[in-house]
């Protein structure tokens, strides 16, 4: 089953149900999808106005990359829920059972893979957004904030998927490796992010 083409309220309503997907990462892949089409329709705002032509190639180069990441974090809402399949069925194996161990550990990799590309994907699209909001039509302003919003909020919710199955794994070497790129990927977006919505909210409202 695809989740990205059904509609908003049948995913809302699985998403609140005991179905074990989607859940926090396939969500975050959607908050993330969310948010940098927010920062694209900016860029759709922006093309073709006279007042911005000075930028207006840069703009364009920018809803490319917008196009490409909304389609990414799109595949990735799947891609999140066929990851935690493996983890799901391997913690219905009991527990002397002798490949237990390498079953669990080899589908929390797995589990923890999506998230992390969600992770990745969010950190990209925000360094779009934060041009969308310095070169973008001041019209749009609130919409490019919106969009930073949303992905500062993705990229937290991915990091828990991460951290949650790292938790769980016995290698700990891999772990914390995975640790590491996560809580560098949080130092350095959430505090940019933070300063897009903090940039936007003084325009908006100061």
């Amino acid at each position: 089953m695809s989740y990205i083409d059904i509609s908003s309220k049948e995913f809302v309503d699985i998403l609140a149900s005991s179905a074990a997907v989607p859940g926090g990462g396939g969500a975050s892949a959607l908050a993330g999808a969310i948010g940098m089409a927010l920062g694209n329709m900016v860029g759709s705002l922006t093309v073709g106005k006279k007042k911005y032509a000075d930028v207006e190639d840069d703009i364009i180069a920018l809803k490319a990359k917008s196009d490409e990441l909304q389609a990414e974090f799109l595949r990735l809402v799947d891609e999140d829920a066929i990851a935690f399949e493996p983890l799901s069925k391997a913690y219905g194996i009991p527990k002397d059972d002798p490949d237990r161990g390498k079953i669990m550990e080899d589908a929390l990799r797995i589990a923890t893979a999506a998230p992390m590309d969600i992770m990745h994907a969010c950190a990209k699209a925000i360094d779009v957004v934060e041009e969308f909001a310095a070169k973008g039509s001041a019209l749009a302003i609130s919409d490019a904030g919106v969009g930073a919003a949303l992905l500062r909020a993705a990229i937290i919710g991915a990091s828990f998927n991460v951290f949650i199955n790292t938790k769980a794994m016995a290698d700990r070497e891999y772990a914390e490796k995975a640790n590491a790129e996560a809580n560098a990927l949080l130092d350095k977006y959430v505090e940019k992010s933070g300063e897009i919505v903090a940039k936007v909210y003084e325009k908006v409202c100061g």
